[in-house]
């Protein structure tokens, strides 16, 4: 079983080397003033250089208007759309359209009811991911270290790949792959050392817990399909 990594929030230069040298398979930029992780489009167009090619770059944006994203798509020109904000399917629809990059939507979740609010992205959205929702507080959805029911997620059948964030770390996103089993983690807080300070010897630890759940996954599938009768 692989699971893709996403390393997200990215703010310098030795964050997106840690990224690389752990062989993450997507690294996000924040686009959103009251994110301690929001960059200007130039500053991540820089920082995204060295990994054209390597790793996926993801932008996250939350209920930006057009402007922003022409200016997201004519400066950094992303691998992958992240829409983390109250997006409607028209709007997925639309941005999917008029990009023509695969679109990832958020689904905030603090409830088992809040898995029926992704009926009518399925049509329109090329991954999942699920992040745990923020409370009525909070000056932005996503990147605040909290975590939901992981098991909400268990046996969740979904025609497309979904991506889990969410209060992850090193220590905790083994227990999640394992009951969630969900094609991509996604981490932000849970590497950094300060909010919006990458600590490039967390981003390795998580990119190494994530592949020592997979090696253990691999051999526990091989027993079954050997006690499968022929």
């Amino acid at each position: 079983m692989h699971v893709d990594v996403k390393i997200c929030g990215l703010t310098d230069a030795a964050a997106v080397a840690a990224v690389l040298e752990a062989r993450a398979e997507f690294a996000g930029f924040v686009f959103f003033p009251p994110s301690p992780r929001h960059l200007d489009t130039a500053r991540a167009a820089a920082l995204a250089a060295p990994l054209r090619g390597r790793a996926g770059v993801v932008a996250l944006t939350v209920d930006a208007d057009d402007q922003t994203f022409d200016d997201i798509f004519d400066t950094l020109g992303p691998d992958l759309l992240q829409l983390h904000g109250q997006e409607s399917p028209e709007r997925v629809a639309s941005l999917k359209s008029r990009y023509k990059v695969p679109v990832m939507k958020m689904i905030a979740v603090r409830g088992a009811e809040d898995l029926k609010t992704v009926a009518p992205y399925l049509d329109v959205a090329d991954r999942i991911l699920f992040d745990a929702k923020a409370p009525p507080e909070a000056t932005r959805p996503g990147g605040l270290g909290i975590r939901f029911d992981w098991r909400l997620l268990a046996g969740l059948d979904l025609p497309l790949p979904f991506m889990l964030s969410g209060g992850l770390d090193a220590d905790s996103v083994g227990e999640a792959i394992g009951i969630a089993r969900p094609d991509a983690v996604d981490v932000s807080s849970g590497v950094e050392s300060a909010p919006g300070v990458k600590d490039c010897a967390e981003i390795a630890r998580f990119v190494a817990a994530v592949r020592a759940t997979e090696s253990m996954a691999e051999p526990a599938l091989e027993n079954t399909i050997e006690r499968i009768p022929s």
